[in-house]
């Protein structure tokens, strides 16, 4: 059965918390209903016939979030005949049967490992009139077989690998998306070649602990070689991956970053604190001294590295003394940027029963001396790049200012944030821009003068393609694209914060 009846188009929407797989996970949800004869709500639209949850169970609070964000829909499928609502990811593999308890007027619940059986559920839930709860306890198809409807026309995830082998006591992920589980070699390649073929120039390889790929074959050295065959693609210009943990981060990997030319000098590698004690208490397995050492390897390969990190204030146990450490590994890295983070309680984690929490005021105490700290080192850091002749990626929903300032927005090949003078030629979202930056703020960087060139590309055309296109009747959308890097969810940071949810 598809999603329309006598020839009425059903329309859904994707509602997506957490971490950067479930937003790769929702690319996927939506190319299934779409598959199916969905046709994706309009943004602004009052409403839609399906509306989907993939939650996030990270947080202290998100059982509660969700259960507001579903009562605030019982007027509005009171008053849609054949709605429906549907709850999967993170939480609904975690809470399953509660679900319904508490949230009877909710249709279906799928969990992390069964996302390709979301139109049959919603099928299933409208013949049967009853709510329909399916929670695998394994993978089932591997989420980058599954149909997808990828949110930008330059810029694609591709999941190297699911699941973690990690036992970090903030975390809860392992036990709701299970043992690591890799992708063959050859797969990730097929998928990168096809994306390319489609015009995308950047690609982010994806895992919970993405360089830990390989361990299933036993292969320390998997995520080096597949970056350097990833880097081989013809056509792909960017090549960036999320995030690696630094048990796990091995020479051959900084050698095929500075050695393989689209390998961009960016690396997210989460710390989570400085302290030895409190590493050895989060189940970290490494220490500070092993952390800089990382650091210190690959600013010698690559200079001009780019490097941020995740760090957790307030951890159970946490002493002034164990903060002091964080606060010398910050000064000793000077990371581009840190996404800090409160410690929150997980329900279901060690840590969440630990003795030791924190009071509220010492945490948002230190929180706030950390983030004045890594204020000044950002912008410190990025002062250095007053000068600097920067390629520039455009991108489209990264300046929130732009239609006010006239500007331009992209990413550096370092990741960094650039606002630019719009060019007098035309410029498209996926197309490159070379400018000199003239200005640093903490989080991002400002080039005042006229572009000195501009490049079109194959995802400035295929950004092109996809705003041209007429709407199909099939019920696919083909309307204005968010470009550049895939965003983030609601709640994506405070994911990768925890270092639960799709970070190292």
């Amino acid at each position: 059965m598809s999603g329309s009846e006598v020839g009425v188009l059903r329309t859904y929407e994707v509602r997506t918390y957490g971490c950067q797989m479930n937003v790769h996970d929702s690319e996927r949800l939506s190319g299934l209903l779409e598959d199916a004869g969905y046709v994706r709500a309009p943004a602004g639209a009052d409403g839609a016939d399906v509306v989907v949850f993939n939650t996030c169970a990270v947080r202290e609070n998100a059982d509660n979030r969700l259960y507001g964000n579903l009562g605030q829909l019982v007027p509005k499928k009171a008053a849609r005949p054949g709605m429906q609502i549907a709850v999967g990811g993170c939480l609904a593999q975690k809470d399953r049967e509660t679900i319904v308890k508490r949230a009877p007027w909710v249709d279906v619940v799928f969990g992390t490992h069964n996302i390709g059986q979301l139109p049959v559920l919603l099928e299933r839930a409208r013949i049967a009139d009853e709510a329909q709860v399916e929670i695998a306890e394994s993978l089932e198809t591997f989420p980058s077989t599954l149909p997808s409807r990828r949110e930008s026309a330059y810029a694609a995830w591709v999941a190297v690998s699911v699941g973690c082998n990690n036992t970090c006591t903030f975390c809860i992920v392992p036990a709701l998306r299970g043992k690591e589980k890799d992708r063959r070699p050859g797969d990730v390649l097929a998928e990168v070649e096809a994306l390319v073929a489609e015009g995308v120039i950047e690609v982010t390889l994806l895992g919970q602990n993405v360089n830990a790929y390989g361990s299933d074959i036993g292969d320390r050295e998997a995520f080096g070689k597949l970056l350097r065959a990833t880097g081989a693609v013809e056509g792909l210009e960017r090549v960036r991956f999320t995030s690696p943990h630094p048990r796990d981060f091995t020479d051959d990997v900084i050698a095929a970053m500075a050695e393989t030319p689209n390998v961009m000098h960016q690396l997210h590698m989460p710390l989570q604190s400085g302290s030895d004690t409190l590493l050895k208490a989060m189940r970290r397995s490494y220490r500070q001294d092993r952390y800089l050492g990382i650091i210190e390897k690959v600013r010698a390969a690559m200079p001009d590295a780019a490097i941020t990190t995740d760090i957790i204030v307030g951890f159970p146990g946490e002493t002034e003394e164990d903060f002091e450490q964080t606060l010398h590994v910050v000064r000793e890295a000077r990371f581009a940027q840190a996404f800090t983070f409160q410690y929150s309680k997980r329900p279901g984690t060690p840590a969440a029963e630990m003795d030791g929490q924190i009071p509220k005021a010492v945490v948002q105490r230190r929180y706030e001396r950390l983030v004045a700290l890594q204020e000044e080192i950002s912008w410190e850091e990025n002062k250095k790049q007053v000068g600097r002749t920067l390629e520039v990626l455009v991108a489209e929903g990264e300046g929130r200012k732009d239609d006010a300032t006239r500007r331009l927005s992209g990413r550096a090949p370092d990741n960094r944030l650039v606002h630019f003078e719009r060019p007098a030629q035309e410029v498209r979202p996926g197309d490159m821009v070379t400018v000199e930056i003239t200005y640093a703020a903490p989080h991002h960087l400002l080039a005042e003068r006229p572009a000195s060139a501009v490049r079109r590309t194959r995802a400035g055309d295929a950004w092109e393609r996809r705003n041209a296109a007429p709407a199909a009747p099939a019920g696919v959308m083909l309307g204005l694209p968010t470009i550049g890097v895939p965003a983030q969810s609601e709640g994506a940071a405070a994911g990768a914060g925890a270092g639960g949810c799709s970070v190292g």
